[in-house]
């Protein structure tokens, strides 16, 4: 079956064949993880309901890629665009998938498949990580609480350093004084470490984030790594703020990095730019234009040109 799909063009509208959007995960076994996984492709189903769409895995859960491509293929679906289901991009989203799609082509080569890039840094991800800290650290309590986010952890430095980043930028025009990052795998600091750093730096409560979409052996592990801190360390409250769960904004972004896969917007870090969106505290430079300023080590602006 064909499918069409409105594209917006210079303020009108025409019909295109809208590729099929393959959404790729990771997998998991943890059983509740996964489930989570089909009910994020199922909130994209119900959000876009002209839209194609299958969800599968690179590896330990069902279905297999394979799978979702040979379904597309019976139902005569010639092209496909797939996202990378991951929060940040490791060595998944960069070796693991598009290998996976070459395999894929060279068993369908009649198909054509485009690649999206991760979730990314994002503010949408960064309000709901401050719901999920919200819903256990009271608004009067957060210019006492530190956060700490965990992230899976990688031997991609690329991806452990988009960390950092979003960190910072959470930290930026909110109220809580201290905000760390650590890794529950591969890379130091650990849960325990990063814990340590907060009580270290005066914290008496701690919330922790885990900075993953779905539930799985690692999550558990992060829940109860803060648990057994607290109760090896006195004076210090620990609370667990969980990990972002399928969430409709969570299933829009998928949408958005389909859509910006077919229609080739691959953009700079403007994700996260304070003149194209609205973050906490700096809501007024959003379309702001970037105006030149001149900077003192600089020769002055009239001699521009002139040297040579």
């Amino acid at each position: 079956m064909r499918q069409t799909v409105n594209v917006e063009r210079n303020g009108t509208y025409e019909t295109t064949d809208a590729p099929a959007l393959l959404i790729v995960g990771h997998g998991s076994r943890d059983p509740r993880g996964v489930r989570e996984f089909h009910d994020l492709v199922g909130l994209v189903r119900r959000r876009n309901p002209s839209l194609k769409v299958e969800g599968g895995f690179i590896e330990l859960s069902r279905p297999p890629i394979s799978e979702c491509v040979d379904r597309l293929a019976e139902d005569g679906t010639l092209n496909v665009a797939a996202v990378p289901l991951m929060l940040l991009t490791a060595g998944h989203a960069k070796d693991d998938i598009p290998a996976t799609l070459v395999r894929e082509k060279m068993g369908h080569p009649k198909m054509s498949f485009g690649y999206g890039r991760a979730l990314g840094i994002r503010p949408e991800l960064l309000e709901l990580m401050e719901e999920r800290i919200s819903a256990v650290v009271p608004e009067a309590e957060k210019d006492e609480t530190a956060v700490l986010i965990i992230g899976r952890g990688s031997s991609d430095p690329d991806a452990n350093s988009d960390l950092s980043k979003i960190v910072r930028l959470f930290y930026e025009g909110r109220p809580y004084p201290v905000v760390e990052s650590a890794y529950v795998s591969m890379t130091p600091p650990d849960v325990e470490e990063g814990l340590d750093r907060c009580f270290k730096l005066g914290a008496k409560r701690i919330v922790v984030f885990s900075y993953f979409l779905f539930t799985g052996v690692l999550e558990e592990r992060i829940r109860g790594q803060g648990e057994a801190f607290a109760a090896a360390n006195h004076g210090v409250e620990v609370r667990y703020a969980g990990y972002f769960g399928p969430d409709e904004r969570v299933a829009d972004l998928v949408v958005e990095r389909y859509t910006e896969a077919v229609e080739g917007d691959i953009r700079m870090n403007c994700d996260v730019c304070v003149h194209r969106v609205a973050l906490p505290g700096f809501e007024e430079k959003v379309g702001a234009p970037a105006t030149p300023h001149h900077h003192p080590d600089e020769p002055g602006h009239h001699s521009h040109g002139h040297h040579h």
